[in-house]
């Protein structure tokens, strides 16, 4: 299905994508030598970051996801993680951190499982929108307070797939019914 408005200006191209998240995995890289880490990703967003990323590491790569669902205060998990991770090196791997909100209740639930460390990444940063303080290990780009879609952002499922973050005009949001997440 067609849909009536598009992203227009380009934020980050393709080429400044794949350049940062070269530079994310170098550090990973190095954080982790020698180690197995385990990559979780929540569903659905960060599966374009999560896949670049892991493609430059050389490390051994265990992969699990999450689906969360967040409703004003409440987060729910519609789908939890397959494999214990007690002991573990773990990487949550975002898209984007806006509020923190879910973010925060996420890792609460994560530290329960007692992973050895337990750190961050996330693709794209928000801070004029943060309401709730969480450490971000590793951030690749910050965006303004804006609507953007691409690399795994969407509007109404739809755009992810582009490999570039754009933004609707100013306004456009609320004339097509988006909301920036």
């Amino acid at each position: 299905m067609a849909t009536a408005h598009k992203p227009g200006e380009v934020l980050f191209s393709a080429e400044a994508i794949r350049a940062r998240v070269d530079e994310l995995a170098t550090r990973i890289q190095t954080d982790y030598e020698g180690q197995t880490l385990h990559l979780l990703a929540i569903l659905r967003g960060a599966v374009p970051f999560l896949t670049d990323l892991s493609r430059r590491l050389t490390l051994d790569v265990r992969f699990d996801f999450l689906a969360v669902r967040r409703s004003g205060q409440e987060v729910r998990f519609l789908k939890d993680l397959d494999a214990p991770l007690a002991g573990r090196h773990v990487l949550l791997v975002e898209d984007i951190v806006n509020e923190g909100r879910t973010l925060r209740h996420v890792l609460e639930a994560l530290q329960l499982r007692e992973p050895a460390t337990l750190r961050v990444c996330a693709m794209f940063n928000r801070p004029a929108r943060r309401r709730i303080d969480v450490q971000l290990d590793y951030v690749g780009l910050e965006l303004p307070d804006r609507f953007v879609v691409g690399y795994g952002l969407d509007h109404r499922q739809l755009y992810r797939n582009l490999p570039y973050v754009a933004a609707f005009p100013e306004g456009d949001e609320e004339d097509h019914g988006c909301r920036a997440t």
